[in-house]
């Protein structure tokens, strides 16, 4: 198994133990979402020498949580679960995640960048049903798990697309993944 060089920073306990079992990798555990400074301390020095991948749970909690160490460590990876791959009955975590859905979301990491030309516009969105129908936000849902760039209301979505560098071709091979499945879906059901 090779070591992962950057610390993985996760919520809790229980999601340390189970990547550590998953992967060979240092992890850093923030302790929910009341993150205390020697924390904060400790992931700026890892962050100026290794560099930190940042793996909250899918939840509100676990997004909060993201949010709020992306700010402070804007160089910092985002590896992402999709909640359907995080989730033993009514609890929701990294805890919960077989070691295949870690590996992949550690292998799928995204590094922010600052793009002068996006390529995922607005529109994109608007087009895809992303925004302003009934159903955006599952349709958002299922395109953040093709993306593997995690759930977010439109707004964060968007501003997420274009800070993780979504690629134009990535857009539309996820679209593609997702009509192939509503058609086997259709299929099935008649």
């Amino acid at each position: 198994m090779e070591k992962i060089r950057e610390v993985i920073v996760v919520e809790g306990l229980h999601d340390r133990d189970r990547v550590q079992k998953a992967v060979d990798a240092d992890v850093i555990v923030t302790g929910g979402s009341h993150i205390k400074r020697q924390v904060f301390d400790d992931l700026a020095r890892v962050a100026k020498t290794r560099g930190i991948i940042i793996l909250t749970d899918p939840d509100h909690a676990g997004e909060r949580i993201r949010r709020e160490l992306a700010m402070r460590f804007p160089h910092a990876k985002h590896a992402y679960l999709p909640r359907r791959e995080a989730i033993n009955k009514d609890d929701v975590g990294v805890e919960n995640a077989t070691r295949e859905a870690i590996h992949i979301a550690l292998a799928l990491v995204r590094t922010p960048m600052e793009q002068s030309n996006p390529e995922i516009l607005w529109e994109d969105l608007v087009r895809a049903g992303l925004v302003g129908k009934q159903n955006s936000a599952a349709q958002r849902e299922r395109m953040g798990e093709a993306l593997r760039i995690g759930y977010a209301n439109a707004k964060t979505f968007f501003k997420r697309c274009q800070a993780l560098g979504v690629t134009r071709e990535e857009w539309e091979r996820a679209r593609a993944r997702i009509a192939e499945s509503n058609a086997a879906k259709e299929e099935f059901t008649r």
